[in-house]
């Protein structure tokens, strides 16, 4: 709840700030000092500490999101001591620390870092729902057939949305 919080009120400043003075950003620079009509000298340390917070809290729910998708692969819950789980939110954040010593601009980073949430969005999606539809897993609070269909539904566009962002069409 915090990570969103941070993020969404940085979005609404941002685009409220670069809108109404019609700026184009391309560097993380540019985003923290279109930020100073708002926020005053202060902008940049604001700015680097929201940053600072929505990482870590993306971290850490990037981290959790992969364990419990490991383990779900495996019809398991997610816990950390359970060797898929660890394995999971290991190889999350051996992959997050190498692309962060791999992409020498920041800016470039956090673009590529959205466009492969994308990309693996439809994974997770779909392997959450079968780890939800799980009796072993959830026991009687798995899935029901109907809410299993929605899901499934649900799924499949967003995998559609993904497809057409990618082609451009």
């Amino acid at each position: 709840g915090v990570g969103w919080a941070i993020n969404s009120a940085m979005v609404i400043l941002a685009a409220t700030t670069f809108f109404a003075h019609g700026i184009v950003v391309d560097d993380l620079a540019v985003a923290a000092a279109t930020l100073s009509p708002i926020l005053g000298p202060a902008s940049s340390t604001i700015f680097a500490v929201a940053l600072l917070f929505a990482g870590l809290s993306s971290s850490v729910t990037a981290g959790m999101a992969a364990g419990t998708i490991t383990a779900g692969m495996f019809d398991e819950e997610y816990d950390i001591h359970d060797r898929h789980s660890s394995i999971g939110v290991a190889a999350c954040f051996v992959g997050a620390v190498a692309a962060c010593l791999v992409v020498p601009n920041p800016f470039e980073g956090l673009i590529w870092s959205q466009a492969l949430l994308s990309l693996q969005l439809p994974i997770t999606v779909f392997v959450l729902i079968r780890l939800t539809s799980s009796r072993r897993v959830m026991g009687r609070y798995a899935n029901s057939r109907p809410l299993n269909t929605l899901l499934v539904g649900i799924g499949a566009i967003v995998t559609i949305l993904d497809i057409v962002l990618l082609t451009g069409m």
